[in-house]
Parts: structure tokens; C-alpha cells; sequence
């Protein structure tokens, strides 16, 4: 589990972003194919796929840094500017990027006169697909995302050469709930974590490709925005219920902590946790309302503003 794909010299490239990079190309082919199969105009939606992708970076980026500050309070200015945009230092949030991605596509919809929901729905898959190969890279990246210490079977004792991993839980501990230090034993030369934790990069892969099955019945409805609010409803519901339950991430407002070699490994309530609840309670409120309105009687003409 080495964080690097490639390295020259002191350039590198990281396995989390090439995972989601690929993520991202098989959803705009996907996508793509969808757009030009429903008679919607294919040059706007890899137009706005491109800008879509841009925004949703720095949108990641801010989310992450906003509900990240810890990480960052204590570098001295100049340098914690640098440290804010430095994104091969790792740290983007999934939320963030959904947020800078739907903003993009309003302008263009606000500016081309194209119909949200219809270019919406197109987009899931990708978001899908993006999903795994960034929990595949956290996997690669060994800190990321990291489950809490439990005594379930479900457990996973990570390996010795996963050094990446063990560093960042015995050195640095991102759990200021937990002394991890008992959990931590010199071994071949490193401070190794003996410790099973929950493999939460695994429930976030598994998450991703349930979406990306479920995203393929989504798109079969002929109810404009469907996909994009089961989408909605159904990640928050699936990262929030379990994934987060079981994440080593601070709690917001602690309402229950157990975790350890005798403990379930559960905490309540983390960012992620809050955020989810309204995001449950909107989405299935809009396919409520998207159901009752129900299907277009004929796939309408796609309004699009093009230049003469």
C-alpha cells in the first residue's frame, strides 16, 4: 500500500489522483454516451463536465480546509497559504466537490438556457465511479479516511509494510478521543498499529459500486432529476449510516463514543454526520414531489441556446 504511482526524480503522482481521475473519464464517456442517446447537446455537456471538474476541486478543497482547521491552526503565516492550496498534500471533501459541480452546472443553466435536471441525471455515474477510485486511493494512501479501533470481527489488521498507515496512527493519531499509542509497538525498524480497525476505505468502495449498480435503474426512469435526488438521497443515507458511524473523524456534537479492542468502534456525531440528515429529509422531500409531477408526456426538444 504505497500512496505513489509514479515517481521522477522529486515529481510524483499519486494513486488517488489517477484512481479518480479514471473514475471521472468512465463517467463522462458514460455520460457522453447517455447525452448523445437522450438527443441533448453533447460538445455543452463535455463543456460543463470540464468546468464542473475544476470547481468541484477547489469546492473540495474549501469544504475540507473549513471542517479541517486543526490541521492548519497551527502553521505560520505565510506558509499555512500554501499549505490551503496544496492539494498533493491530500485533503478534499466529497461534499465539497458535489457543491462546486451542481454550482457550475446552475450557471449553465441559469446561461444557456439547458434544463438542469436533464444534465444532472447524466452525472451520476461519474460522481459513482469517482467515489471508488477515490476510496481505492485512500486505501493506497493508508491514512485516509481510517476506521476506528474495534474488537468486531469485521476488524482489519493493517499490514506492517503499510507504513504510510502507521505513521500517521502512531505518530501524528488524528483520533483525539483515543490514546492510540497503546496500540503501538516497534517492529522491523517502525512503530507499527497492532490494533484491527474498521476497514472504513472498503465500506466507501463498496458504497461506490452499489450507486454505481443502483444509478443504472435510476437513469431508466423518464422523471427528470430522479437519478440526481436518489443519488442524494441514497450517499448521504450510505455514508452517513455506516461508512461515518465507524470513520476516525472528530465528533461534532458527542453524543456516543465506544470504541477500543472491546468496543463496536462507533461514534456519533461527526460533520459528515450533521450535514447528511438535512441533505435525507431535502432529497426525499424533491422525488416526493418529482414523483407526484411524474414523466414529461414526450421527451421535450433540448432548449439549449447556441451561438449562430
Amino acid at each position: 500500500m504505497d500512496p505513489v504511482f509514479l515517481q521522477i526524480g522529486s515529481f510524483t503522482i499519486a494513486w488517488y489522483g489517477v484512481l479518480i481521475t479514471l473514475g471521472i473519464v468512465a463517467g463522462v464517456w458514460v455520460g457522453t454516451k447517455m447525452a448523445r442517446e437522450r438527443g441533448l447537446d453533447v460538445d455543452l455537456f463535455n463543456d460543463m463536465i470540464l468546468w464542473m471538474i475544476i470547481w468541484g476541486l477547489v469546492g473540495a478543497r474549501i469544504v475540507f480546509v473549513a471542517t479541517s482547521w486543526n490541521q492548519f491552526e497551527n502553521t505560520p503565516f505565510p506558509r499555512v497559504l500554501l499549505d490551503i492550496v496544496n492539494l498533493r498534500q491530500g485533503g478534499i471533501s466529497i461534499h465539497g466537490g458535489l457543491i462546486g459541480g451542481i454550482l457550475v452546472m446552475l450557471y449553465y443553466a441559469r446561461r444557456k438556457g439547458m434544463d438542469f435536471y436533464r444534465y444532472a441525471d447524466l452525472c451520476v455515474p461519474g460522481v459513482a465511479f469517482g467515489i471508488i477510485g477515490g476510496r481505492i486511493g485512500n486505501i493506497m494512501n493508508g491514512t485516509d479516511t481510517v476506521g476506528r479501533v474495534t474488537g468486531w470481527p469485521v476488524g482489519y489488521r493493517w499490514p506492517d509494510s503499510a507504513r504510510a498507515f502507521h505513521d500517521g496512527m502512531c505518530v501524528r493519531n488524528p483520533n483525539p478521543d483515543l490514546d492510540l499509542s497503546q496500540y503501538c509497538q516497534q517492529i522491523g525498524g517502525q512503530m507499527v498499529m497492532t490494533a484491527p480497525v474498521h476497514f472504513a476505505q472498503l465500506y466507501g468502495v463498496i458504497i461506490g459500486v452499489i450507486l454505481s449498480v443502483a444509478a443504472y435503474f435510476w437513469l431508466r426512469s423518464r422523471i427528470p432529476g430522479w437519478a440526481f435526488w436518489q443519488f442524494w438521497l441514497w450517499y448521504s443515507v450510505l455514508r452517513a449510516g455506516w461508512e461515518e458511524t465507524f470513520r476516525l473523524n472528530p465528533l461534532s456534537p458527542r453524543a456516543y463514543l465506544n470504541q477500543g479492542l472491546d468496543a463496536p468502534g462507533i461514534g456519533l456525531f461527526t460533520d459528515t454526520h450533521v450535514i447528511s440528515i438535512p441533505l435525507i429529509l431535502v432529497s426525499i422531500w424533491m422525488l416526493v414531489r418529482l414523483r407526484r409531477r411524474g414523466a414529461p408526456a414526450a421527451a421535450p426538444a433540448d432548449t439549449t441556446l447556441k451561438p449562430s
